[in-house]
């Protein structure tokens, strides 16, 4: 969710005349953050989560559920009870915040306090993401349940799918022919943000998902639920002028990707430097983790032969015009603009060694300007090029009063266009007159339904992203493979049906051992195959390497916290790398990613195994952290299925299911009621969960840490 300012919303009509002044105030405002903060040292790893729920409505009678818009109640409700809580405990423990989404059916939840790097801390996640569920849950009417659910499989479907009903007829924000305008959450910066979105495109948003073609699926798949012949908007004929796809499933709104629920997760580091590589690290892991999380098969009623909801939410929210878009040649706008401004990253940004020039083998458009003036202030290429990327964008919400600021207290012009660039991950400067320091959020995981699973992926998010830190992991591909691996992660069953472009050598080489610098920590092989760092704080020697690791020479006591600042990884004695690039990495299945290949690689739960090595924890603390990694694990090598293939199954297995990609009221009133009672654990799913699986009603979260 961005920042939610209070205010007169302008019409892009207006909006458009004050970009320039938008993007120069924001620079200036980013500009001030890095002379201050540029140097800052020493943050604590300090993190935390974001998930998103729906709210849906069961009438056990009709056979139908159906989407509440209960936001602004529910919240009502939420917020002095938070407070309550607060006010009756002592400081130790912080209730949740919930917070409103672009969907008037949808909650975001946070932790009270972010995690700190503790190892007590990995622990506390599901219990308090199980805490946050039962608090929604215990507000809302008996026939109300709060999903995590990543796409609501009938949202805009003919007839009821919201209570109450609305006309999508009455949609003055998108003008879509599915979608009311109800369906938005009403505060000002929602409704805006899709007008303007579909007035700077000079269109509507156009979406098409491939349908699932089943046994009865009429050939050509012509949509017969579109209402081809409307005619109340001045866009309504453009379904049938070509928007809508034959053999797609058509969505025209804002709402379809934004009303789209997810995991999210944010890591303060210790400097700017460490912010920046660990961004890097992570982003060929944004593809990843995409697939092994898909979650959402069901669009507008139907099956879609597709698993993930990222090409849905990019198309929401592309405001792209057609010669930004390449379909026509340059003549009112300046460049065109490969991607929607929700994609996937386009730059690798650390200026340490391993960050070759090749990497960035993407075009890169960006606003010169802005690029010149960043490099005069002192700022490197890479963070000048960033930077400059991003705000090729246009300003999409502005509000009249927040036209002038104090670009030295202020940095709203800043965020108004880092915050509406929706990438796999973002870089995140400090924010003004704040203790919190530098940041990267991971953006790209689908929610899952059960806050076992939920946890599990974000303890192991946190789990690596240490392990590349301490063992100095290279986790670098071409900008171009990792494009390419995200429209794969999307395929349909891409866990097992698909290969991804993966590093070959995720180690780097020995140091010099006089050559004054920190050398990577020390390595040996553990029992899953993986090298095991030995050091807390990256010494080690560097005798005795054979297959690339090295021989540990001194150990160190186990440690309670996980550290949060570690040495720069030391260039190879060889030099700097040279060759093509091509040939440092190669197309892996998702369980050799994720579960190894022999002694060729350990796998990314063999590195965070590794890194766990260097912990002290309990035995109850190892069995819990042992149950994530296996759900990870499991469903890397299809011994579990994702929540997708789960949910495909679960379609074309009911009763009612007519093998015609069509879903019908009663399968998904049937759909919502299982997903809640496998969360509850009153329905077992041993094919997408452990069979010991301890469900909500039974375990309701704390936040007593």
């Amino acid at each position: 969710m961005g920042l939610l300012s209070l205010g007169t919303p302008l019409h892009w009509d207006q909006a458009k005349h004050y970009a320039d002044h938008v993007r120069h105030h924001g620079i200036t405002q980013f500009l001030n953050i890095w002379d201050r903060l540029k140097d800052r040292q020493g943050d604590e790893l300090l993190w935390g989560d974001e998930i998103e729920y729906m709210v849906v409505e069961l009438d056990e009678k009709e056979k139908n559920a159906v989407l509440s818009l209960c936001q602004t109640d529910i919240l009502a409700k939420l917020q002095p009870l938070t407070a309550d809580i607060n006010a009756k405990t002592d400081s130790s423990v912080v209730p949740p915040v919930f917070h409103p989404e672009y969907g008037r059916y949808m909650l975001e939840s946070t932790p009270g306090a972010p995690y700190t790097g503790n190892v007590h801390d990995l622990l506390l996640v599901e219990a308090n993401m199980r805490f946050r569920r039962h608090l929604a849950r215990s507000n809302l009417e008996p026939n109300q349940i709060p999903v995590t659910f990543t796409s609501f499989p009938r949202l805009g479907v003919p007839g009821k799918f919201t209570e109450p009903y609305y006309d999508p007829a009455e949609a003055v924000s998108s003008h879509s022919l599915f979608l009311p305008e109800q369906i938005t959450n009403p505060h000002a910066r929602f409704p805006t943000l899709t007008a303007n979105i579909r007035r700077r495109r000079k269109s509507k948003v156009a979406i098409n998902l491939p349908i699932y073609i089943d046994e009865r699926t009429p050939r050509p798949f012509v949509d017969p639920t579109i209402p081809w012949h409307r005619n109340v908007f001045s866009e309504d004929p453009e379904a049938r002028n070509g928007a809508a796809l034959i053999d797609h499933i058509y969505m025209d709104a804002m709402g379809f990707g934004m009303g789209c629920c997810c995991l999210q997760l944010t890591f303060q580091c210790c400097n700017i430097e460490q912010s920046r590589r660990m961004y890097d690290a992570l982003i060929p892991i944004g593809p990843i983790m995409l697939a092994l999380t898909a979650a959402s098969p069901l669009w507008r009623g139907y099956l879609a032969d597709v698993d993930c909801r990222w090409n849905v939410i990019a198309g929401s929210v592309d405001d792209r015009t057609e010669e930004e878009r390449g379909l026509k040649p340059l003549k009112e706008n300046k460049m065109q603009i490969p991607k929607s401004r929700y994609d996937s990253v386009d730059l690798y940004i650390s200026e340490q060694w391993m960050n070759r020039p090749e990497y960035n083998d993407s075009p890169l458009p960006i606003n010169q300007s802005i690029y010149d003036r960043m490099r005069k202030h002192g700022i490197d290429d890479l963070l000048s090029r960033h930077i400059a990327h991003l705000f090729i964008r246009d300003p999409i919400v502005i509000f009249l009063e927040l036209i002038d600021q104090d670009d030295s207290k202020s940095t709203d012009h800043f965020e108004n266009i880092q915050s509406t660039n929706w990438q796999t991950l973002r870089f995140k400067p400090p924010p003004p007159d704040s203790q919190i320091g530098w940041r990267v959020e991971f953006r790209s995981m689908e929610v899952q339904m059960t806050d076992f699973e939920n946890a599990a992926f974000a303890v192991f998010i946190v789990l690596l992203s240490r392990a590349i830190m301490s063992m100095n992991l290279n986790f670098y591909v071409p900008i171009s493979k990792v494009d390419e691996n995200m429209r794969r992660a999307q395929q349909r069953d891409a866990v097992h049906q698909s290969k991804f472009y993966f590093r070959r050598e995720v180690f780097t080489p020995a140091s010099r051992v006089n050559s004054g610098a920190a050398t990577p920590m020390s390595r040996t092989s553990s029992s899953s195959g993986a090298p095991s760092p030995t050091s807390p704080n990256g010494a080690n020697g560097t005798n005795g390497a054979t297959n690339g690791f090295h021989a540990p020479q001194h150990h160190y006591p186990k440690q309670r916290v996980m550290p949060n600042c570690f040495p720069p990884p030391p260039p190879p004695d060889e030099g700097l790398p040279g060759g093509s690039v091509s040939e440092e990495y190669a197309e892996y299945t998702m369980d050799e990613i994720i579960n190894g290949r022999g002694d060729a690689f350990p796998g990314l739960v063999g590195l965070v195994e590794a890194y766990l090595g260097t912990l002290d924890m309990c035995a109850a603390e190892e069995r819990k952290i042992a149950s994530y990694l296996d759900l990870i694990r499991r469903r890397a090598s299809g011994a579990l299925k994702t929540p997708a293939t789960w949910i495909r199954e679960f379609v074309r297995a009911h009763p009612a299911y007519k093998h015609d990609s069509v879903v019908s009221q009663e399968i998904n009133y049937d759909l919502m009621v299982a997903v809640d009672e496998i969360e509850r654990g009153v329905r077992r799913a041993p094919d997408l969960l452990p069979e010991d699986y301890v469900g909500g009603d039974k375990d309701s979260g704390s936040i007593d840490g």
